[in-house]
Formats: C-alpha cells, structure tokens, sequence
C-alpha cells in the first residue's frame, strides 16, 4: 500500500476513534440509555419495559383506566402503543405524528385518547388518529391530564391552560387569576374531576370547580420555590409537593402544610414529580430516580437496572394499583427537547460537529478499506491468470 495512502488511514482511524471515544460512556454503560420502567412494589425492584427496541427518551406515558395493560407511550421519537403490559410495542400516529410526543391521556372509557406532538394535539380513536385544534399559546404542549368526567381534559402549554369537557373537540381558557395564565404542573382528582391543583408562578392553586376560580393554598410553603405537586394515592385530601429541595405534605387539601424529613440530595436539583405510596415517595429528578422508606427521613438514588445519573423525566402511577408506579429516563431532557420544538429545532439539531465529524470519518475508511480490498484481490486475481494454461 502507498505510503500516502496508509497515512490517510492512519489519520481517518485517529478520528473515529476520537468520535467514538465522545460517547464511550454512552455505547458501553447500559444504565446510561433512557427508557420506560414499571415498579409494582413502590420502588423497590423496577423492570425494564422497552427491552426490544431503542429508546433513548421516554417522556410521557399514560395506562387505561380500565385495562391495565393498555399503555400509551410517548417518546423522543414518536408514540407507541402496548396492549400487554410492555412486552410488545407496536408505533401508532405515524401518518400525523411526525417527531417527539410530549403528552399523552386516556379518556375514561380506555379507548379514546389525545397526544401531545410538535405541531400539535392529535385525538386517537381505536387505532386510528387525527389531529384536533390545538388552542393558541399551547404548542407544543406539555402536559395532558384526564379526571374522572368522561371527555373531560386538562392541557397546559407554554403560555396557556385550557379545559375541554368534549376530549379535545373544543377548549375552555381556566388560566385567568394564575400569574401568566399558565401552571407548570397540573395534578387532577381521580375521584372528584372538578378538583384540580397546578403550580404557576411557583405557588400552589387549587380549585373545585375544574378551574373556574384558583385559590392560593401554599402557608408554610417556600414562597415561589414550587417544583412539583401531586394527589396521594389513597386519601384524596392529601397532596404531596416538593419545594425548595424538600417534601412536604398537606392533609387538608392545602390549608396547612408542613415539612417532612431531610432534603433531597445533591443540591441544586430540579425535580419532575413525585408519587407516594404509604410511607414510601419517589421523586423524579434531573440527577435520577430517588425514593425513601420514611417519609423523606433518608433519601436513595435507585441504580441496579435504571439509568442512575439520566433525567428522569416523568412519573405516573397505575389506576388500579397505587404501587404501580412508572417512570421515564431520556438521554435528552423532556424540557430541553421542548425547548427545541418551540424554537423550531429539529432532530438534526442534537447532533454535534464530533459526532458529524466522526461519522463522515468511519464512512470514509469503509469506502478506502473497501477500494484497497478491491485492489488486491485485482491483483492477486492477475497473478494468478499469468500462470492458468489458456
């Protein structure tokens, strides 16, 4: 081979490794991929529910409320459906939904459902899906929250919060009297639809009449440090919420609130959600999953099959079973990928000029391996004829 030749391959060889070298951590770490995992013990063991396919982020994900193995399951890259718990996952909305799903709902009859994209709402019926009117100020939207009211739907956005009792035919504004006229974090009564709680402006508002008027219910509460608020599993007056790095609990529906054991971890920390189960609460962080035994008294961040140091993107909890808990990991956060959308990014947006680099680097070196291959076996193919009698 000429020495030229072999100089350039030393160099392209250099370079791929260099590209491969970037996301060593990523190609040999398991824990590092995102992906859907369920508990069915409150945190205690987790199962991977995406073994067969892909999926660096999950995002949203939300079980029927009459058959618990119907889930929906919005991605980083689109929206997938499983009718058996998670074993088995089929792609949905392909013909409208183009890029990540943000949001995802079931109706109250586990068949219709809405789902949240970058270019709008689309309501599934069955198998089959269609896009709906998004209202303005809610694309891309972030969050879907279904109640107990068949049709009934809570949407939140970048600058709006609506209503709509038709599941997504029509849209009823409810951000008037919350500071921007938008929540960050929508938590609905499963047992009474007209009981909504949000954060806006990082204060908790409750109503009880499905957003007609809010009430401020955060005494006692770090005043606009407000992350995430959730319904307890078991007694529809209690909330949980997490502010300033810290739980807190309320038995009154927000008229008292009080501070429960030490702070999360590893501050500062930006947290997505919790869940409780008797004594025992999940938070979902930007640093991972963490879960206490004690009401917050010691905190752990769950490792062996989750992703340990991944966003951890979402929380959602099983109609049926208040220790059936899911949660959602993502390579790219949920709220940098909406980020993008709403500035119009693309997907080619999440690559770098290493990883480009690297890529156009390894396609060369196949091309050169495979001309020098040629080559040889051309002139081996030459030799050999010289000495084969004619």
């Amino acid at each position: 081979m000429p020495r030229a030749t072999r100089g350039l391959l030393v160099v392209l060889a250099f370079a791929v490794l260099v590209a491969l070298g970037h996301g060593a951590s990523l190609a040999h770490d398991a824990s590092a991929w995102g992906g859907l995992f369920r508990t069915r013990d409150a945190g205690a063991t987790w199962l991977a529910l995406n073994p067969a396919s892909f999926v660096s982020g999950a995002l949203a994900v939300a079980v029927s409320p009459i058959d618990p193995h119907h889930l929906l399951l919005a991605t980083d890259t689109g929206l997938s459906r499983s009718r058996n718990g998670g074993r088995d996952w089929i792609l949905e909305a392909r013909d409208v939904l183009v890029g990540p799903a943000f949001a995802v709902a079931f109706d109250l009859d586990g068949e219709r459902a809405l789902a949240a994209g970058t270019t709008g709402l689309f309501r599934g019926e069955g198998d089959r899906w269609r896009p709906v009117r998004a209202p303005a100020g809610t694309a891309p939207a972030w969050a879907l929250a279904s109640s107990a009211t068949r049709g009934r739907v809570y949407l939140g956005g970048p600058a709006s919060l609506y209503r709509s009792d038709d599941w997504g035919e029509s849209w009823l504004a409810i951000g008037d009297g919350l500071p921007g006229g938008r929540a960050s974090a929508i938590a609905v009564d499963r047992n009474r639809s007209e009981h909504v709680v949000v954060v806006s402006g990082g204060r908790v508002w409750t109503s009880s009449d499905a957003g007609g008027r809010w009430q401020l219910r955060d005494r006692e509460l770090p005043e606009r440090e407000i992350d995430v608020v959730a319904f307890d599993s078991s007694d529809p007056d209690r909330l949980w919420c997490i502010a300033a790095g810290y739980l807190f609990r309320t038995d009154d529906r927000g008229q008292r609130w009080r501070a429960l054991g030490a702070p999360l971890p590893d501050q500062p920390i930006v947290t997505h959600g919790v869940a409780a189960a008797d004594r025992v609460i999940l938070v979902a962080t930007d640093r991972g999953l963490y879960r206490s035994a004690d009401d917050g008294a010691q905190w752990s961040l769950l490792g062996d099959n989750l992703p340990a140091h991944l966003d951890a993107g979402m929380l959602a909890r099983e109609p049926q079973s208040p220790t059936t808990i899911y949660a959602g990991f993502a390579l790219t956060s949920r709220r940098e990928l909406l980020r993008r959308a709403a500035g119009g990014g693309s997907p080619l947006a999440r690559l770098d000029l290493v990883n480009v680099a690297g890529g156009l680097a390894f396609l060369a070196l196949l091309l050169l391996g495979a001309g020098a291959l040629i080559k040889r076996l051309a002139r081996t193919h030459y030799r050999v004829s010289r000495f084969i009698p004619r």
